[in-house]
């Protein structure tokens, strides 16, 4: 566990969750079914089993240890030393090779957890109420619908998916079995984001037509660097790691941590563009796009990616307008004014991140006449919060009370599908429009072969 996780007592816990729960009005809105498992109270303890413990899963752990009302009864991941929280095992040339990004670990626990490198035997367990998914982002379906079939509620990582169908399964299995499932999209725990919402919905800033964000980290010159088909270092099951996914050999700049630079297991469309997406499309309350755009490709690093190191995307919204976002990992610097989203509305233009916002009046342009209609806005948090513990306390109370989350599963399906289509257009040089009611391209059919994949044996579709 980190220094700042250690930090965070439950005292603090209770303080930041409830701060912003309160200050911005974050409430559930929709009751989901009666559970199948046991009914818990408010005060009774809910039991926690963790599918993945590396770098976020190690995180998410600390965050639920900092809840009062949270006992850990469970742990799973297919490489020993991070199932049984020990940095000393962890093999040199994996700490050489993602560095702090291997977790600390260390936790003490209260009672000894269950412990197991097939996270089928966590679900299999009857004590347990709740599982937290952090895995990488190939195995979140399969995981996830055998842990709604099991009767366990869900707090699972984002993106949600590799694949857009698999999304929807996973929509259905939710409902299908009543339970609650939260997807970590943390922007939907934090009280500025919130707040600005309110502020975008009720035309503050006027008619919104462009949205903006960008991911930048100069990875030049070594980007994830190059590596040689090895022996998989012991205590990691590569076989299980790959799960449904094609074998391939190992590589150590795969696993356990650089799969997000691997288009089969991630992307950093998916694993940095859900987040500044679905922020966008919460702010302009807009579902889905109608179209989508993308340019980009390795313009300058030469390291084992199979993604872009330049990727540039444009998204329509059916309201008239657009959002880009982009990825830079062959340049960096900073990329907005201020904060990590604008927002450019008829009135003015707002700038917005987890901390503060600012709305900022547009002077008039050419051959308009007058002062700005609106007031210069900024708000500042005193105390930094922090949107996942938010997220992690939302989950805790709808687990007892049977309410929707912050950011339930279709949500969470809805703002994945953005990134996901982003790599489809990318893949086939295409501008894609999209039907959001059916989930299909309408205007290149074969396109659709990007939205599910085959899964390799024994994994199967539910």
């Amino acid at each position: 566990m980190s220094d700042n996780q250690k930090s965070m007592t439950r005292r603090s816990f209770l303080g930041n969750s409830a701060r912003a729960a309160t200050a911005a009005g974050l409430v559930a809105q929709a009751t989901i079914g009666p559970a199948s498992g046991r009914v818990l109270g408010a005060n009774d303890r809910i039991r926690m089993g963790f599918i993945g413990i590396g770098n976020r899963g190690s995180e998410l752990l600390g965050y639920f240890m900092a809840a009062p009302d949270v006992e850990i009864a469970a742990l799973c991941d297919v490489y020993e030393p991070y199932l049984w929280r020990d940095r000393s095992k962890v093999h040199p040339g994996i700490l050489k090779e993602v560095g702090n990004k291997s977790p600390q670990m260390g936790e003490k626990f209260a009672s000894e957890p269950f412990r197991h490198k097939d996270f089928r035997k966590i679900l299999e367990r009857k004590d347990i109420d709740a599982v937290c998914i952090a895995t990488p982002d190939h195995w979140h379906a399969i995981q996830m619908i055998l842990a709604c079939e099991a009767g366990k509620d869900v707090y699972v990582e984002k993106p949600l998916t590799v694949a857009v169908a698999e999304g929807r399964r996973m929509v259905e299995a939710a409902k299908r079995t009543n339970r609650v499932v939260q997807v970590g999209l943390n922007r939907r725990g934090s009280s500025t984001y919130k707040e600005a919402a309110g502020l975008v919905n009720s035309g503050t800033i006027g008619k919104v037509t462009v949205a903006r964000a960008l991911y930048t980290s100069r990875m030049y010159p070594n980007g994830i660097g190059q590596a040689k088909p090895e022996d998989p270092p012991p205590g990691l099951d590569w076989d299980m790691w790959l799960g449904p996914r094609a074998f391939r050999p190992y590589q150590r700049n795969i696993a356990p941590y650089k799969f997000r630079w691997w288009q089969d297991y991630s992307s950093q469309m998916a694993n940095w563009g859900v987040h500044y997406l679905d922020a966008i499309r919460w702010l302009v309350n807009e579902r889905a796009p109608v179209s989508v755009t993308a340019y980009g490709g390795k313009y300058l690093l030469t390291d084992d990616r199979t993604i872009p190191d330049t990727l540039e995307v444009t998204f329509e919204f059916p309201s008239g307008a657009l959002a880009v976002f982009g990825v830079y990992e062959a340049a960096g610097g900073s990329t907005l004014p201020e904060g990590e989203v604008e927002l450019r509305g008829a009135q003015g233009n707002l700038y917005i991140d987890d901390r503060s916002y600012h709305v900022l009046p547009s002077k008039p342009g050419q051959f308009q006449e007058g002062q700005a209609t609106i007031q210069d806005q900024k708000k500042t948090l005193a105390d930094r919060e922090n949107p996942t513990v938010n997220m992690v306390r939302n989950f805790l109370d709808c687990v007892k009370s049977r309410q929707k989350g912050w950011c339930d599963i279709e949500e969470g399906h809805r703002s994945t599908t953005f990134a996901l289509l982003a790599n489809i257009a990318l893949a086939t040089k295409s501008r894609l429009t999209w039907d959001p009611d059916t989930e299909r391209i309408t205007n290149l059919p074969e396109a659709n072969r990007y939205l599910d994949y085959e899964y390799r044996k024994p994994w199967g579709q539910s």
